[in-house]
């Protein structure tokens, strides 16, 4: 039965991003306003429409695996793998010393193996099937990311994989978030990571008409809640974060980053791609979490907002955010982690759940880059191009998928009791 007076703390946090491949070169990017788009160098783009994306630099999965591993799990799982030994690091949490029973991995994913599906798609059509690759079906799977950690790590908690487009890595840290709260686990290990960035991923969500097509200046194509934006633009990556329940992290002589203290999902039940137009299933994921951690609408001190930079959702969400706030809207400083790493899928938000623990423990808010020209639907605080410092307790964090999936973290700044 879930205790509601159980404390649940972040110790650990891991960063795979197109601006940054840990959480400092991460963090230090975010507060420079630096950029990670650029025109794809993976693939030969040129045939397509949209020729830009967020790729990651210089990433070398056997800095994190042995070659042999590396080579058995697809990307996404690859960098999942790096987050999460970068956050075991950083809480200082041997695994020797844990009861593997009672430490779970919750990692998702809004597309999976992609990259391998593509791969042996190809391979089917030009070689036939039997040179498909035989480890295909435990490397496309988005479940396995959570699965071969697991495996790797030798944990034996809850372990499973969840699926909710671009709201995946929100659900996957407030599910992590509730497990320990009811008894299921004492430490989690929960994120997401995406590596859909290839030919037919960039295909597919090109034809849903979400992308920029700003192909001659990519550096400034994702500009979220300005008037001039066109689209999101396609990244890869994965964050993890390391919850533990708050006596046990003290206990082992932890140093809590900050406390989860809400979270809640719900769905739009609209349309597979738009948001709800009166933005009330956003609205109402962010009144939940606030009403699950016992607070109110005035204690947010900082919003890290979806803000994909598509002309639906940055109004819809500014939308949502004046219904929940009232005339506080306005005061309530909001950014974009978007702007910089562009839309990173499933993986984003748990990157941006890293960036919002940041703000928690530096008092620093990263700006929303190339805000240039106000939009009318989009006239709040969003902290354009420079970096704030603030006195920042309470963040909320918001995610938001294709599907109509909804989900709101709210973060503390971690204070004894």
């Amino acid at each position: 039965m879930q205790n509601q007076n159980v404390r649940v703390v972040v110790t650990g946090m891991g960063a795979i991003t197109p601006i940054g491949l840990d959480v400092a070169s991460f963090w230090e990017s975010c507060l420079a306003g630096r950029s990670g788009a650029d025109r794809i160098k993976g693939f030969d783009a040129s045939p397509y429409a949209v020729q830009i994306g967020c790729e990651l630099k210089d990433f070398d999965p056997t800095r994190y695996m042995d070659r042999k591993d590396a080579r058995r799990v697809d990307p996404c799982t690859q960098y999942a793998i790096a987050a999460t030994r970068e956050a075991l690091g950083q809480a200082r949490l041997s695994l020797d010393g844990v009861d593997p029973d009672e430490v779970g991995v919750l990692f998702g994913s809004g597309v999976g193996g992609l990259d391998s599906l593509w791969e042996a798609a190809s391979t089917l059509l030009e070689r036939g099937p039997m040179r498909v690759n035989p480890l295909l079906a435990t490397m496309m799977g988005a479940d396995m990311i959570a699965g071969n950690l697991s495996i790797m790590l030798g944990l034996r908690g809850p372990n499973f994989g969840i699926v909710s487009a671009c709201a995946a890595g929100n659900h996957s840290i407030g599910e992590a978030f509730e497990i320990i709260r009811r008894g299921d686990a004492t430490v989690m290990i929960a994120g997401s990571s995406e590596a859909a960035l290839n030919r037919l991923g960039l295909a597919g969500f090109h034809r849903t008409g979400a992308l920029s097509t700003r192909n001659d200046d990519p550096q400034r194509a994702s500009r979220p809640f300005d008037a001039q934006r066109d689209g999101f633009v396609f990244g890869a990556g994965a964050g993890a974060l390391i919850l533990e329940r708050l006596d046990y992290a003290l206990a082992r002589g932890a140093r809590p980053l900050a406390e989860i203290v809400g979270y809640a999902a719900t769905a739009d039940a609209f349309h597979v791609t738009a948001p709800r137009e009166d933005g009330s299933g956003m609205a109402r994921a962010m009144v939940l979490a606030l009403k699950k951690a016992g607070l109110r609408p005035e204690d947010v001190d900082y919003i890290n907002a979806h803000g994909t930079s598509t002309p639906l959702n940055d109004k819809t969400e500014t939308l949502a955010i004046k219904t929940v706030f009232g005339e506080r809207a306005y005061d309530v400083p909001v950014s974009s982690t978007k702007s910089m790493i562009g839309h990173l899928i499933g993986a984003a938000g748990a990157v941006e759940a890293v960036a919002s623990i940041q703000t928690l423990v530096t008092g620093m808010i990263h700006p929303t880059i190339n805000y240039e020209f106000p939009d009318p639907e989009c006239d709040l605080d969003y902290v354009p191009n420079t970096p704030r410092r603030a006195d920042v307790k309470v963040v909320l964090s918001n995610s938001f998928g294709f599907g109509g999936h909804n989900a709101a973290l709210v973060f503390k700044k971690y204070e004894e009791s």
